[in-house]
């Protein structure tokens, strides 16, 4: 199965954006995958794989983010990681 490499753009729209139960739950879905997951922000990406990565992107609520995958199964990870996104990280109550 050759190795393609898939992003989307989804918006953040829990209320306190990305913060460590967000980037916790990424890390977490990301590493169900055996594509390279990597979080974009502007010019900014770091590793979906890598929870100090992820720590250091500032998005609050209302940023556009670049889910990007690489690897085998690059449109299951991206899928999986948008909606758990774009689902407010199950935290829209806070």
């Amino acid at each position: 199965m050759p190795d393609f490499t898939v992003s989307r753009d989804v918006t953040l729209v829990n209320s306190k954006g990305f913060h460590i139960r967000p980037a916790h739950l990424v890390m977490k879905t990301a590493a169900e995958y055996k594509s390279e997951v990597k979080i974009i922000k502007e010019n900014h990406a770091v590793d979906g794989k890598s929870i100090m990565d992820m720590m250091t992107l500032f998005a609050p609520n209302g940023t556009t983010l670049t889910l990007q995958a690489r690897g085998p199964d690059a449109q299951a990870a991206v899928d999986a990681l948008a909606q758990l996104v774009e689902g407010g990280f199950g935290l829209m109550d806070e």
